[in-house]
């Protein structure tokens, strides 16, 4: 799931498993957190343990699982689950059939095989709870940021979502940060794309995709005054090109769907959000198939160019702006 769920209970951790799986380690940590928040609100005396999987021997779980003079509850972490050693597995695999009443067990693994076969008998236990944080595809990441705004008590719309990811990145713990200062200075009201332009709108990834959009519209002069804007506040050239492969593969993408989808399906075919959807759609009016397929070419060239011996970038760019609106407009 891309955003966050609801945060655990006391009830749902003591005396219980909790395997955290995938490689989106943000959300990995969440998890973690989560747990541990739960276990506090509980018992504020609550002690917390960690340890490698690598270090972990029945006794070692033993002695982070026992009673202390303090508190019985307790929370053990134990991270990199992939590296348990073959001599442990059957001793964790007894413990979580069993887990104590007043410990809260969370297990890290790291994501990819290793480790894969242990996974396999932990998800067979009934007093496991399986926490996958999977890949997020390109189209999720906007539905991120929409969840983590309405975590802090507010709303964002589907274009300032998405230009939010287009400023900031497809780096989780960025979003996250970014849509809590957002909320935090624009506190309970709905954020459009005007604020979210306030505080990102100068970030050069942002820039680049405003050449690359009006450029693809056809909207020459438009185009050109974006990028004499975008170079002149140091945009890296590879970005320009960059965001110009995008949206000819959105174009490309568009034109070759089946017809007759649902807008939802169509959105996830041509793998961006819904509301970017109709942008393309709108957009691909304007290319023919040998237009679109001109145009990519051109985009390769002058990233080649580019990443290669061009010795004026902004020249290749300038090329690259004229090629790919003398083509829409030629159609």
């Amino acid at each position: 799931m891309a955003g966050p769920s609801a945060p655990p209970r006391a009830a749902d951790v003591l005396g219980r498993v909790t395997l955290v799986t995938g490689k989106e380690e943000f959300l990995n940590e969440r998890t973690v957190v989560a747990v541990r928040d739960a276990v506090r609100a509980h018992d504020p005396d609550a002690e917390m343990a960690e340890s490698p999987a690598a270090d972990l021997t029945l006794a070692t779980l033993g002695e982070m699982s026992a009673a202390s003079l303090f508190s019985s509850i307790r929370c053990v972490v134990v991270r990199n689950l992939e590296h348990l050693p073959e001599e442990s597995v059957a001793g964790l695999l007894d413990y979580c059939a069993e887990p104590v009443e007043d410990v809260a067990l969370v297990l890290v693994h790291g994501g990819g095989a290793k480790g894969s076969g242990v996974l396999a008998k932990l998800r067979k236990l009934k007093t496991v709870t399986d926490a996958r944080s999977g890949e997020l595809k390109a189209s999720e990441f906007p539905s991120f940021v929409a969840a983590e705004v309405r975590r802090h008590g507010s709303s964002i719309d589907g274009e300032a979502a998405t230009f939010l990811v287009t400023a900031v990145g497809q780096d989780l713990r960025s979003l996250a940060a970014a849509a809590h200062q957002l909320t935090n200075d624009f506190l309970g009201e709905s954020l459009t794309v005007e604020r979210v332009k306030q505080y990102f709108g100068g970030r050069a990834e942002a820039k680049s995709f405003a050449v690359a959009d009006a450029a693809f519209w056809g909207r020459r002069e438009a185009a050109l005054e974006e990028l004499r804007w975008a170079l002149d506040a140091g945009t890296a050239s590879v970005l320009v090109t960059s965001a110009f492969a995008g949206s000819a593969r959105g174009v490309a993408r568009y034109r070759s769907a089946p017809r007759g989808m649902r807008e939802a399906d169509l959105a996830r075919e041509v793998g961006v959000p819904p509301w970017k959807l109709r942008t393309i759609r709108d957009q691909a009016r304007g290319w023919s198939d040998g237009g679109i397929a001109r145009a990519i070419r051109a985009v390769a060239q002058a990233d080649a160019d580019i990443k290669g011996a061009a010795s004026d970038a902004s020249y290749t760019l300038e090329r690259l702006v004229l090629t790919v609106t003398g083509l829409r407009e030629s159609r």
